[in-house]
């Protein structure tokens, strides 16, 4: 009998959404969470706007210690999953056969940051003296800390594995997860990524590359497929999904947000932050996913772009879209959603999935903020400024990440996967 993935419990924490419910307000409104850097005096840097989460980790069921000894980025994920996990209903699955998979491109860059700081006397001593020392500094040094945090939390006992592959991390961890549960090693999975990238030392690398906007004005600054577009607006959060075994949740008469029909990925082995203007890896990453799900191009009612807001992105993207989906890529509705909430860089991709799962729920597809002048070359329906009803039963998600990472995720309505659909490719055969 094959086995299927059911998305069963959605968690956020986003910039303007700190909940599930108020990201998808945010979604619906159009409007952009991003202000002036707060953490921080942003004026030395040529990038001062970043979308920043109003995220106080007290209120949300995290101790002192829990506090103390974790980066911000773990305290994302742990209040994302927790409201994944109270999503999903009451249930107590077999520790053994539930497991975490988390994403993070950056892990624990804030703390990281203030330690050296503090250990380099603001790095004016290059002798760091073990006595100044944070007692927890090796959860920082260690990206998977976070994992380890979920898996006591939740009591998993099953796979566990923190996924770091730039901006793709979340659509992967997702991923990876899926094939999982598909590949009969857990039944459960708590899947989903975060990350904490606004410091200092991360707007200082943006800005050297020049792929973050210049723009001072937090309501415009993000403008995804926009001829004026001039970057995008670094972001933080979280979002965590329950992933579940199909069958087992509807025995249990579990509430199912969607099915996680087709997942795949490659690298363009190309440039460490370049793009081929043709689209063919990411175009190939969408056929494969199609393929997993028996999908045909006519089938998909909504994407969630990249969408990050650079020239060289965007028109990556269109062109990808155009070489996998052929004539229906003009019919297809198409949204970024960094236009609202940033790009929170590995986290981003599984905010992006939760928003997925949403659209299919609830029948509404989230508009690009800021897209009033759309690029000539960006020539699809790109869903401008105003989100719009539409009943959709299959949604493709794509993400492109520093190091060439190109990664594509299928999520179907509950009943209207395919029953040959996942035979057609083994588990994991597409992935990269």
């Amino acid at each position: 009998m094959t086995r299927r993935t059911a998305v069963t419990g959605v968690g956020v924490v986003a910039p303007g959404g700190p909940d599930r419910e108020r990201f998808w307000a945010r979604l619906l409104s159009g409007r952009p969470a991003m202000r002036v850097i707060s953490t921080f005096d942003p004026d030395p840097f040529r990038s001062r706007i970043a979308a920043e989460c109003d995220f106080d980790p007290r209120t949300r069921g995290l101790t002192p210690r829990e506090i103390r000894r974790n980066d911000r980025f773990a305290l994302l994920a742990m209040a994302a999953a927790d409201e994944a996990v109270a999503d999903s209903g009451p249930d107590a699955p077999d520790p053994d056969r539930t497991g975490i998979c988390l994403g993070s491109a950056v892990g624990a860059t804030i703390r990281l940051e203030e330690e050296y700081v503090v250990a380099s006397d603001g790095a004016r001593d290059w002798t760091v003296d073990a006595r100044h020392r944070a007692p927890f500094l090796y959860q920082a040094l260690v990206p998977s800390s976070a994992v380890a945090e979920l898996a006591v939390r939740f009591a998993a006992a099953g796979p566990a594995q923190l996924i770091s592959t730039g901006c793709t991390s979340g659509i992967d961890a997702i991923g990876v997860a899926h094939e999982m549960i598909v590949d009969g090693e857990a039944d459960v999975m708590i899947a989903g990524a975060a990350d904490a990238p606004i410091s200092p030392i991360t707007v200082a690398c943006f800005d050297a590359i020049r792929a973050t906007t210049p723009s001072d004005d937090p309501e415009t600054a993000s403008r995804p497929f926009d001829a004026t577009r001039g970057g995008f607006v670094l972001g933080e959060g979280a979002a965590v999904l329950v992933l579940e075994e199909a069958e087992r949740a509807r025995r249990r008469g579990a509430r199912i947000y969607c099915e996680v029909t087709g997942y795949a990925g490659r690298s363009n082995a190309f440039h460490m932050t370049g793009l081929r203007p043709d689209g063919r890896e990411m175009a190939e990453a969408i056929t494969d996913a199609m393929g997993q799900a028996g999908l045909d191009p006519s089938d998909i009612g909504y994407i969630s772009a990249h969408g990050s807001g650079t020239k060289q992105n965007d028109r990556h993207e269109t062109a990808a879209f155009k070489r996998s989906l052929g004539p229906a890529a003009t019919a297809v509705p198409i949204s970024s959603i960094k236009s609202m909430v940033g790009h929170s860089l590995g986290a981003i991709g599984a905010i992006e999935m939760a928003a997925c799962a949403l659209v299919i729920e609830r029948g509404t597809v989230p508009p690009t903020a800021n897209l009033t002048t759309p690029d000539p070359e960006c020539d699809l329906d790109y869903v401008p400024v105003t989100a719009r009803p539409r009943d959709v039963r299959h949604v493709l998600s794509v993400g492109s990440g520093f190091g060439g990472f190109q990664s594509a995720m299928i999520f179907s309505a509950p009943g209207a996967a395919r029953d040959d659909a996942v035979d057609d490719t083994a588990p994991g055969e597409a992935a990269a």
